[in-house]
């Protein structure tokens, strides 16, 4: 799908409706055994929950992102990173306020001519004393047609 430089630029600074999400035991035990890991003490968030529950909590889906940066299907997007900060250690069956938001868009052309849009988005995860408890950022490589 073809999408202006400036349509693409005008996202930065996009803040997502936000919300809530808590880790539930039973989620908890599933990612962990996903992971052939062991459970975690202490009612610790396998690290893996990282990759879903910020998006979820921020009031946004993996579609519903696609659809933002306009692009149709996984074969479009490409992870080129993601950084995840813990200040704190992330519990079961806590609530925390997922605030989020586009930081960074660069449209990128390759010395072979292709063209890609670089999308950066963070998200808080934050308890009931908003305190900060972890930041997630994802680096989205976003292939675009001529």
């Amino acid at each position: 799908m073809i999408v202006s430089e400036e349509e693409m630029l005008d996202l930065r600074g996009y803040k997502f409706p936000g919300g809530v999400r808590t880790v539930e035991h039973w989620e908890n035990w599933l990612l962990t055994d996903c992971t052939t890991g062991q459970q975690l003490p202490d009612n610790l968030v396998h690290p893996i929950a990282l990759f879903h529950v910020p998006i979820q909590g921020s009031g946004c889906s993996i579609s519903e992102l696609f659809s933002l940066v306009r692009v149709q299907g996984a074969g479009s997007v490409g992870l080129d990173g993601y950084d995840w900060e813990y200040f704190h250690p992330l519990k079961e069956d806590v609530p925390y306020l997922c605030e989020g938001e586009v930081i960074d868009v660069q449209r990128v052309k390759t010395d072979n001519g292709k063209i890609y849009d670089r999308f950066v988005f963070s998200i808080d995860l934050l308890n009931e004393s908003d305190l900060l408890i972890a930041r997630v950022t994802n680096h989205w490589r976003l292939w675009r047609k001529r």
